[in-house]
């Protein structure tokens, strides 16, 4: 038999506590579940795991509408989404990376598409949806409703007053680092196409991401004739129906029996529960950050799952980091062009109260605050 040498875990495979966008932490009765044997997917079982999983996200979601899961990342969908429902020209609105991603995911696969964008920090008004559709050059819009880069949180619920002036389009929402972190009424505010992922505020590890599909979101995929395979939206939606909560193409079962089980902690702990959780994290930050650096988005639009800080002391962030990475617990860098110049809390998913005031009590200590 041949020894092989024993060598010390890396940072990265240690316990660290994440306060990072994301991935979130996971509790460990819930990493438990990964190590479920597998079964083979088109069975009965299968089928009721995947039906009860559809049952409980209508619930958090607050939807009646169909749930699609996808074997990727919350991208996967959002390609999906503008791919599959746009037949004329979509109008993306961007308030930081992630829209301009979905932007680019539109002309890559060649969607008639504009961005319109707001300054980073600054959140996608009404005035500037009506302006856009008022033109009747668009048959889709796509929002973000929480940015991770810019802290960003969208009214949608101002939006949604305004959609129901052009019943006719079609309205995605990227809620990737928000559903069930903050309340989106799905159906009362008339949105189509709501997306997210495991890896954010549902404490899950990455690899499966979810959406809503309205009927109006439905009957306009038989107007755009080259929607893809993978993740069209339509293809999935037919073959649940014919083959109830069977997929397409192989589900991650394990980041199924995750979320299975997850779901039923989250109606347990009382979703509107969990809502206020995540507001008393997201106020408890934003004091931190107000008494020792600054929040720096408009504070009227603030997300309630992180808070971006503005790095007002210019700290090194990743020195920083270093410091809290051998304490057991990591933050995030600003990202993109605001790398260096903020740092991010993440306050979602299984963090709690105590989390809080343990990074930001070890944040002081190594600054010397």
């Amino acid at each position: 038999m041949i020894e092989c040498p024993r060598q010390e875990l890396p940072f990265y495979i240690m316990a660290i506590k994440l306060f990072i966008p994301g991935p979130t932490i996971v509790t460990p009765d819930i990493l438990e579940t990964l190590s479920t044997p597998m079964m083979s997917h088109r069975t009965k079982a299968a089928t009721e795991l995947q039906r009860r999983i559809s049952d409980n996200l209508r619930e958090v979601l607050f939807t009646k509408e169909e749930i699609l899961l996808s074997t990727s990342s919350g991208s996967g969908l959002m390609e999906g989404a503008v791919r599959s429902c746009t037949a004329k020209r979509a109008a993306v609105f961007s308030i930081g990376a992630f829209g301009k991603k979905w932007f680019k995911m539109a002309q890559t696969n060649g969607v008639p598409s504009d961005i319109i964008e707001s300054d980073w920090g600054q959140p996608t008004t009404p005035e500037m949806v009506d302006s856009a559709l008022a033109t009747g050059k668009y048959d889709l819009i796509c929002v973000t409703h929480n940015e991770t880069s810019t802290g960003i949180q969208n009214p949608v619920e101002e939006i949604a007053e305004v959609m129901k002036k052009y019943p006719d389009v079609v309205w995605c929402v990227d809620a990737v680092s928000s559903a069930v972190g903050s309340k989106i009424e799905t159906d009362k505010l008339g949105i189509d196409v709501l997306i997210t992922s495991t890896q954010k505020a549902l404490a899950l590890p990455p690899g499966m991401a979810i959406c809503t599909l309205s009927k109006k979101a439905y009957e306009r995929t038989a107007d755009v004739p080259n929607r893809g395979l993978y993740f069209d939206l339509r293809t999935i939606y037919d073959f649940i129906q014919k083959k109830p909560y069977q997929y397409t193409s192989t589900p991650c079962l394990t980041i199924m029996y995750a979320l299975d089980a997850q779901l039923q902690k989250i109606l347990q702990e009382g979703i509107e529960n969990r809502f206020a959780r995540h507001e008393e994290m997201a106020r408890f930050i934003r004091s931190w950050a107000d008494e020792y650096f600054t929040v720096f988005p408009n504070r009227k639009y603030l997300s309630k799952t992180l808070t971006v800080i503005g790095n007002t002391r210019n700290i090194n962030v990743s020195e920083l980091n270093k410091e809290l990475i051998a304490r057991g617990m990591q933050i995030g860098n600003g990202y993109g062009e605001l790398k260096d110049k903020t740092f991010r809390i993440a306050h979602m998913g299984e963090l709690t109260m105590d989390d809080m005031k343990a990074v930001t009590s070890n944040i002081q200590e190594i600054l010397h605050l």
